[in-house]
């Protein structure tokens, strides 16, 4: 590939997920004070000064401490589909009173834990800056109790959520398997003959909802003849270069995927499995994951705003990590989650499919790539923590969660814009942080 075709893709390349190509090690960044996106001035003023722009043909929004401010702008760079809300009147979260809200905003920022590198204690509100928080959003037994806003992030905003969006699209896979529309010990290519030859042929669905798949695909962002590369200029929206021959958008890419192991013998973190089920899933539902997302959930669950979805030049959704949407109705969505399938008094779908979820993936399958996470599985896009208070999340880069504890009633949502893209640099602050605030609520009860 021509150089100019490459760096026309590195952004595209880091947001289809793991490392964020310009990271520098942690000792050498700013504070989350010092890259607020506000103090840095990005896109500020009629026009911006030209070393303030962020602009698209650079290539480089993604890149810190530009970040900061692009997880809350993704529409200004990339083509997107709507996820619509619907035109129902949105259902009010229920919040504590205004005095009750403040004494309880202190004393959980009062709050003490140990990280997991059990060096010094550090309270709730210093760990919201070590990670870089753009929003924390928490609610008990159905009520908002913390809620704070960083950096780009408003009230009003919206924010990229990056691999969260996969667990939004295994919940769509496994309401599909509960319904009976989706049978996932079919293989691939009996859902879809299209796939041909590729690696996913032989692979039950099921396999690929838990992300065991013995597929090809490094994202290794040092090797210039890595498969993120292929894939990036495949996926992104942006003209093709004039010497590209390569695949046009994601599903022409999954038809030439290798294999690369046995599928079903380990879990393999590997976004290609994602937009393999979004295809699954429009094609034997007849409708873009967008629309079904729209149709499932969000327009029902009385969400505020509408959230969007990056696409690729064909127009198919990015099932991997494309999803930006607003603080509260990701709340909304992990709400969703504890209270299997219910919210504001109406089933979304068959509690069996949260059931499901929360019991978790086979862990001996696990394998050690994940030191922070300890015990856990991984099953139709979702994390499963198999801790005392039997925990799962939707997790994406950079430090997007969706925190369901259903021991504690709650569910925690935080996103944020760390420098480095892995959630490993930041789960020893983060996880410890999540298990104290929720032992608190409890205890308070």
């Amino acid at each position: 590939m021509a150089l100019g075709g490459k760096l026309e893709i590195i952004a595209i390349a880091v947001l289809i997920l793991t490392a964020s190509a310009g990271a520098q090690a942690q000792s050498d960044i700013l504070s989350a004070q010092d890259s607020d996106p506000n103090m840095m001035g990005w896109m500020q003023g009629f026009p911006p000064p030209p070393d303030k722009l962020i602009t698209q043909p650079d290539s480089n929004y993604f890149s810190f401490p530009k970040l900061r401010w692009s997880v809350c702008h993704l529409r200004e760079f990339l083509p997107t589909e709507e996820i619509s809300r619907g035109l129902g009147a949105l259902v009010p979260l229920d919040y504590l009173s205004p005095l009750e809200f403040a004494d309880m905003r202190q004393e959980i920022d009062a709050l003490t834990f140990m990280p997991m590198s059990g060096e010094e204690e550090m309270t709730w509100k210093e760990s919201l800056y070590a990670n870089y928080t753009d929003g924390i959003l928490i609610m008990h037994e159905g009520r908002v109790v913390y809620e704070r806003y960083f950096g780009c992030l408003e009230e009003d905003g919206k924010h990229a959520i990056m691999s969260m969006t996969k667990s939004i699209t295994g919940l769509l896979g496994e309401i599909l398997v509960a319904e009976g529309v989706l049978d996932d010990m079919l293989l691939v290519r009996d859902v879809i003959p299209e796939i041909g030859d590729s690696a996913f042929a032989t692979a039950t669905v099921r396999e690929v909802m838990d992300m065991t798949t013995g597929v090809q695909y490094s994202e290794d962002y040092s090797d210039p003849n890595a498969d993120i590369w292929l894939y990036s200029a495949a996926a992104s929206p942006l003209p093709k270069p004039t010497d590209y021959e390569g695949p046009n958008g994601y599903w022409e890419y999954l038809q030439q995927v290798q294999p690369d192991g046995k599928h079903g013998d380990e879990f393999h973190y590997k976004t290609i499995n994602s937009d393999m089920l979004g295809w699954i899933i429009s094609y034997v539902t007849g409708k873009a994951i967008t629309d079904l997302t729209s149709e499932r959930f969000w327009s029902r669950m009385g969400a505020e705003q509408d959230a969007y979805q990056t696409v690729d030049g064909k127009g198919v959704p990015f099932a991997g990590g494309g999803v930006t949407a607003g603080l509260r109705d990701l709340g909304r969505l992990g709400q969703l989650m504890l209270n299997e399938g219910e919210i504001s008094g109406e089933r979304l779908f068959p509690a069996k499919v949260a059931q499901k979820i929360r019991a978790g993936g086979d862990r001996t399958k696990f394998g050690n790539g994940f030191p922070t996470m300890g015990n856990a599985s991984y099953t139709s896009q979702w994390w499963v923590f198999h801790n005392e208070h039997g925990a799962f999340a939707a997790r994406g880069v950079h430090g997007q969660t969706i925190y369901v504890d259903p021991t504690a009633d709650m569910v925690l949502v935080r996103l944020a814009s760390f420098p480095r893209a892995q959630n490993g640099f930041i789960d020893p602050t983060s996880l410890p942080a999540y298990q104290a605030v929720a032992e608190y609520l409890m205890n308070r009860d």
